[in-house]
């Protein structure tokens, strides 16, 4: 199995809802090691940046919208198979088709505030991460 670093965000509904810390938790016991973290509000050109690839879709605006609105908290997640684990512990992208006990199921809202983000490969974790932490530090091998 390869140690490898993804990226995460916890979403601005689940900040406001004092989220952090059961998120944070869950990805701990699960054996995933928090390697970087900072709270902050992301800026609309960043927020374009990081969703380039959903620019034609009729969801873009209210995504920037969203995903600008409040604080958020971006992490670089490390362990065994950290990309798949994540997205396990995520779980399904509409909270309510997400397993009980994973992290949209528990802390999302809807399809759109599904609570957080997770890189879906290695080469995205590669790319959010030097978007948001602009550091090669993290890249996986």
């Amino acid at each position: 199995m390869a140690t490898e670093t993804t990226f995460s965000i916890i979403k601005p509904n689940a900040v406001k809802k004092n989220a952090i810390g059961g998120i944070i938790s869950l990805f701990e016991k699960n054996g995933l090691k928090i390697s970087a973290m900072k709270l902050t509000k992301i800026e609309k050109s960043q927020c374009e940046t990081f969703y380039a690839e959903h620019k034609e879709r009729p969801f873009f605006g209210e995504l920037v919208s969203f995903m600008t609105s409040g604080p958020v908290v971006l992490m670089a997640l490390t362990g065994e198979n950290a990309v798949l684990r994540n997205r396990e512990i995520m779980g399904a992208t509409d909270p309510k088709k997400a397993a009980p006990g994973t992290l949209r199921a528990l802390y999302g809202d809807n399809v759109g505030e599904n609570a957080v983000h997770g890189s879906d490969s290695a080469a995205s974790a590669e790319r959010e991460l030097k978007i948001f932490f602009e550091t090669k530090e993290f890249a996986n091998k």
